[in-house]
C-alpha cells in the first residue's frame, strides 16, 4: 500500500475496525490514525467513484499515471515561491502552522494499489483545500472543510466527522458554525470543481487568485465582528 504495508480484511474484521476507529476518533479527534481508518474502511465505493473520476478527466487521468505524492522533497520549492502564487500560499500556510507534508497515516485497508493511491491522494490534497478556501485549523474550520470534502468525494467519514465536529462545539461555535459557516461550506462545496481532479503541484505558480477563480473556489467569509453572536 502507499507508504506501509497493506491489510486484508473480511467483512466482520472491517466493520469491527470501522466500528472501533469511529468511536476512538470521536473520543481523540486529534488521531489521524483512527480518522484514516475509518475513512478506508468506510469509503470504497466513494473512492471507486473518485477513480471513475479522475479516469474520466484528463487532468485526474495524468495524476493516476505519475502518481504525485505530497511530500517534502516533491513540494519543497513552493517555499521559494513569490508572494502571490498558489504555492507560496501553501508554504505560508504550512509553516505558520509548523505542519510538515510528511506526517500523513499511511493507507492500509484498501484492496488495490490504484485505491490506495486514491486514497492517499485526498488525504494529502487536504492541506491544498485549506488554502484554496481560506480556512483556519481550528475545530470550526476543520469541520466546514469536511462539509466540502463530504460533497466532493461523498465519504461517510467526512460526515461523521461533521457531527462529531459539531458535538464538540460550544453552543457558542454552534451557532458561528450553522448560521455563518456552514452555509457557505454547502455551496462552495457544490459549485467548484471536481477538487480530486486537479494536479496542483503543475499549478504552484500560477496567481493564487487567478487559481480561486479558474476552480470556481469561493473563498471562506471573514469571521463575523464581534457583537455578531
Amino acid at each position: 500500500m502507499i507508504g506501509g504495508a497493506g491489510v486484508r480484511l473480511k467483512g466482520w474484521q472491517q466493520a469491527a475496525v470501522a466500528l472501533g476507529s469511529a468511536v476512538g476518533a470521536l473520543l481523540d479527534p486529534r488521531r489521524a490514525d483512527l480518522i484514516a481508518a475509518l475513512g478506508e474502511t468506510t469509503g470504497k465505493p466513494a473512492f471507486e467513484r473518485v477513480l471513475q473520476r479522475m479516469k474520466n478527466s484528463p487532468e485526474g487521468r495524468a495524476i493516476l499515471l505519475e502518481r504525485p505524492r505530497v511530500i517534502s522533497s516533491k513540494v519543497g520549492h513552493a517555499w521559494d515561491l513569490p508572494d502571490n502564487t498558489f504555492g507560496a500560499a501553501y508554504a505560508k500556510f504550512m509553516g505558520s502552522r509548523n505542519f510538515s507534508p510528511d506526517d500523513r497515516p499511511p493507507v492500509r485497508f484498501m484492496e488495490t494499489e490504484e485505491l490506495a493511491y486514491v486514497a492517499m491522494r485526498a488525504r494529502e490534497v487536504h492541506d491544498f483545500w485549506h488554502t484554496l478556501f481560506g480556512l483556519p485549523t481550528n475545530l470550526i474550520g476543520e469541520t466546514a472543510l469536511k462539509v466540502i470534502e463530504f460533497e466532493q468525494m461523498m465519504l461517510p467519514m467526512c460526515m461523521m466527522s461533521v457531527v462529531g465536529g459539531t458535538a464538540r462545539f460550544s453552543e457558542k461555535q454552534r451557532r458561528l458554525f450553522y448560521q455563518h459557516y456552514f452555509p457557505w461550506a454547502t455551496k462552495a462545496g457544490l459549485r467548484c470543481s471536481d477538487l480530486m481532479c486537479v494536479y496542483y503541484e503543475q499549478h504552484f505558480s500560477e496567481d493564487l487568485e487567478d487559481f480561486r477563480q479558474r476552480l470556481g473556489i469561493i473563498p471562506a467569509p471573514p469571521p463575523p465582528r464581534p457583537n455578531y453572536m
